[in-house]
């Protein structure tokens, strides 16, 4: 079989969510970070006939760049045939049970109290600001009139912050994430977050979501900018 260029990249963007990864027999490939904030699920063109796991993610993709339009033999549950022409590799697949693995159950959040769409120009300069000025958290701010994203150091009141209006609101809250834990492909997403301190982020082409905590600070309170 082969494998997408669109899976590809986006098991090169889960392998910055967790180094390792389980797959369940079917189309689905979720993923989840060690300390279980962050949970991403996609629903690729492939599908694999049984589960296998790797333990390290970027060492398997990094491998396939030793071959030009490879075709992939998962018929052994215990390793991957990768082949090319004359190349090939046995690449053996890891024990899942020492790899931290998300539930296979979809998580629902409990709550939608604030959504809003998020641009992929709007998020490219949100970081590009978190690192120009090495702000560690974004904060959805919203003062009963305006929704605004900010970057900012959110303990200290002297910070720089870089702040875009993604919507209107009659709300006063603040939602509260690092930034660290964006680890998200380009693209528009609808962004829904709950009052549960936890986030869903979904691609507007892709099957693509991913599953954010907030920071147990996050509040309902009136803030200012």
């Amino acid at each position: 079989m082969k494998i997408s260029t669109e899976t590809l990249n986006i098991l090169k963007n889960f392998s910055t969510i967790n180094s390792s990864l389980v797959v369940k027999q079917g189309n689905t490939i979720r993923t989840i970070s060690p300390a279980k904030n962050i949970l991403a699920k996609f629903e690729c063109p492939e599908s694999f006939d049984n589960d296998f796991a790797v333990y390290d993610l970027n060492e398997f993709l990094g491998g396939l760049s030793l071959f030009k339009d490879p075709d992939f033999n998962f018929s052994d549950p215990s390793y991957l045939l990768i082949n090319s022409g004359k190349s090939k590799v046995k690449y053996f697949f890891s024990d899942p049970s020492v790899i931290t693995a998300p539930p296979e159950k979809d998580i629902v959040l409990p709550t939608v109290d604030v959504e809003f769409t998020l641009t992929e120009e709007v998020l490219s300069s949100l970081l590009r600001a978190a690192s120009v000025y090495q702000l560690p958290d974004l904060s959805l701010v919203g003062d009963g009139t305006e929704m605004n994203l900010v970057v900012r150091t959110k303990n200290n009141d002297t910070s720089n912050n870089f702040s875009v209006k993604v919507g209107d609101t009659d709300k006063n809250f603040s939602f509260n994430f690092k930034v660290e834990n964006l680890k998200i492909m380009p693209g528009v997403y609808n962004v829904q977050v709950s009052t549960a301190n936890i986030s869903q982020f979904v691609h507007d082409k892709w099957n693509l979501s991913y599953l954010i905590a907030l920071e147990p600070d996050s509040t309902l309170s009136l803030i200012h900018i």
